[in-house]
């Protein structure tokens, strides 16, 4: 009796499913039947068959005939009487619940990128794919999106339409809130002054990159020890677990600026009670810079000198007075605990020569110096000892003016000098080089006369006039007005030429003569005159007047100079 009571269940079994219905939309089983290469073919029941695109599954490898998988009616009346289903569609819909959840709630999902279309990626999110625009890969352009391919990458789910089947997702929104997040943690769980631990991941050139947990800290690496250090790994080792203080926050970087040096401070609060200011203190140059000089004098405890505490003497480079690897003596200026740095002078501990710079080199008094550099308006003097003095161009010669100081003088020229003017504040000495010899003026106006005519050659041409060499260091000029040639003074006259010329007047102010060649024109048609003047005028030679302003700045040699003074 049991036994047909089942058959008779099995019978209305097989009879339901000979009459079942299949509708638009449903989900059903489907055991596949063939694959072909376009298509696969599966057995729905009930004496239907179906058809889905073979594109539609990501692991088509691993299929075989007789497997279930669940589809999506698409048209259950399709050609050749072929159901038409969707693999995609129903991986849409079994995994509608998951993607609602994430959409709704803005949660962040792992998806894998399984190709590149055009405008973007593919990815597969639930086991079903969504479209990843170029624009939303990340925050900044993308050059090869194809290296995305094959890498799970984070996503937001940032629109969804179900009917549709459509997913659009972007790993930038992702990014974003990361970026968000992290700035929000590091303004409000870090302090400036606080005491934080962790693991240093990267230790480098630049610094230690530190494994704060939800954030990195960075160690600079002049934050990692009061000395110099010139590499880190001297310090810091990777995976050594590390305390260090907050200095900064770095939100551009996402990460909180450490520093073990400030963790130092248990030695600096001594160092105020044993480094008081006037103390002297011996200690090694450590690095020179273009400012100064950092001294360690002991262990972690760095000084700095600045370039105008190094030498009485004024300077443009500190190397000019030390090298890295000197041991000097300087003097504690000042000591910041909170900053941890300590001033040194290192010239305070030599006598500051200023202060007997007048019993030195008192006014009026000859000195010996070296040319050491320029400006556009004269010289710097070596006078030693630290000692500097000032030649002005106006006071090289009395008969010469100099456009600039290089004119006359070189680099390393020695000079015998005059002292003018001390101004002990400003801390410059004025000296002067025409100042050895009295002013040749007086009696050059005496001998030049404006009666006075001569012969010279010709040093310069420009439109306003010619220069001339009155004699051996004393120049004249003969304005173009006053010239017989006067409509093209640049083809008309050329260097080296010599011009017959009458005294108008001496200039002293000016150090020049200033002279006519048409008054010596006119002078000549006078016959009385051109009696006298037959032949024409002579060069003129002022001898003695002028040997020893050339002599005045022309090089001399201490050895020259010993020999004189012998």
């Amino acid at each position: 009796m049991e036994t047909k009571e089942a058959g008779m269940q099995e019978l209305e079994k097989l009879l339901a499913q000979s009459f079942k219905t299949i509708k638009e939309g449903d989900l059903i089983k489907g055991k596949v039947l063939k694959i072909g290469d376009r298509e696969i073919y599966f057995d729905l029941g009930a004496k239907a068959e179906g058809v889905c695109p073979k594109e539609e599954f990501k692991d088509i490898e691993e299929l075989q005939i007789g497997d279930e998988i669940v589809l999506y009616v698409e048209d259950p009346d399709g050609p050749d009487g072929f159901v038409v289903l969707s693999k995609h569609k129903a991986d849409f819909e079994l995994a509608w619940d998951k993607i609602s959840d994430a959409y709704e709630n803005n949660k962040t999902v792992i998806g894998k990128v399984l190709r590149r279309v055009k405008g973007g990626l593919v990815v597969d999110t639930f086991g079903v794919d969504a479209f990843l625009p170029g624009s939303q890969i990340d925050i900044k352009p993308v050059r090869n999106i194809a290296s995305f391919v094959g890498k799970e990458i984070p996503v937001k789910l940032v629109k969804v339409n179900k009917e549709r089947k459509n997913i659009v997702v972007s790993r930038k929104a992702h990014i974003e809130e990361e970026i968000e997040k992290k700035k929000k943690i590091i303004e409000e769980k870090f302090k400036e002054g606080q005491v934080v631990e962790g693991e240093a991941k990267i230790v480098s050139n630049t610094g230690v990159t530190v494994n704060l947990g939800e954030v990195e800290g960075f160690i600079p690496i002049s934050e990692l020890s009061t000395r110099r250090v010139r590499n880190a790994r001297e310090i810091v080792k990777v995976g050594e677990r590390i305390r260090a203080k907050v200095i900064d926050k770095d939100f551009e970087r996402l990460r909180v600026i450490l520093s073990l040096k400030d963790l130092i401070p248990e030695k600096w609060k001594e160092i105020e009670k044993k480094y008081p200011i006037g103390t002297r203190v011996k200690g090694v140059v450590n690095k020179i810079l273009p400012y100064g000089v950092l001294i360690e004098i002991e262990k972690d405890v760095i000084g700095f000198c600045h370039i105008s505490e190094l030498t009485w003497k004024k300077i443009r480079d500190p190397k000019e007075v030390v090298r890295e690897g000197d041991v000097v003596e300087a003097l504690i200026l000042d000591v910041d605990k909170e900053k941890n740095r300590i001033a040194l002078g290192v010239k305070q501990t030599q006598p500051d020569p200023w202060t007997y710079v007048e019993n030195k080199f008192p006014r009026g008094s000859i000195v010996k110096g070296k040319v050491v550099g320029f400006d556009n308006f004269g010289a710097i003097i070596d006078l030693g000892d630290g000692i500097e003095g000032y030649l002005h161009t106006s006071d090289i010669s009395w008969t010469r003016k100099f456009a600039r100081p290089e004119d006359a003088l070189r680099i390393g020229q020695k000079l015998r000098l005059k002292v003018m003017n001390i101004d002990k504040r400003a801390r410059l000495i004025s000296l002067s080089l025409k100042h050895l010899r009295p002013d040749p003026w007086k009696e050059i106006m005496k001998r030049l006369t404006p009666d006075t005519t001569l012969k010279a050659p010709i040093l310069k041409v420009t439109e306003k006039g010619i220069t001339v060499e009155v004699d051996k260091g004393l120049e004249g000029f003969v304005p173009a007005s006053h010239l017989t040639r006067r409509s093209n003074v640049l083809e008309n006259y050329k260097v080296g030429d010599e011009v017959n010329l009458k005294v108008l007047r001496v200039e002293p102010q000016r150090k020049r003569i200033l002279l006519s060649e048409r008054e010596y024109e006119r002078i000549m048609q006078k016959k009385e005159i051109a009696k006298y003047t037959e032949g024409g005028p002579a060069r003129i030679n002022l001898g003695e007047l002028l040997k020893a302003e050339l002599e005045k700045i022309s090089n001399i040699e201490e050895e020259e100079e010993e020999k004189e003074e012998k």
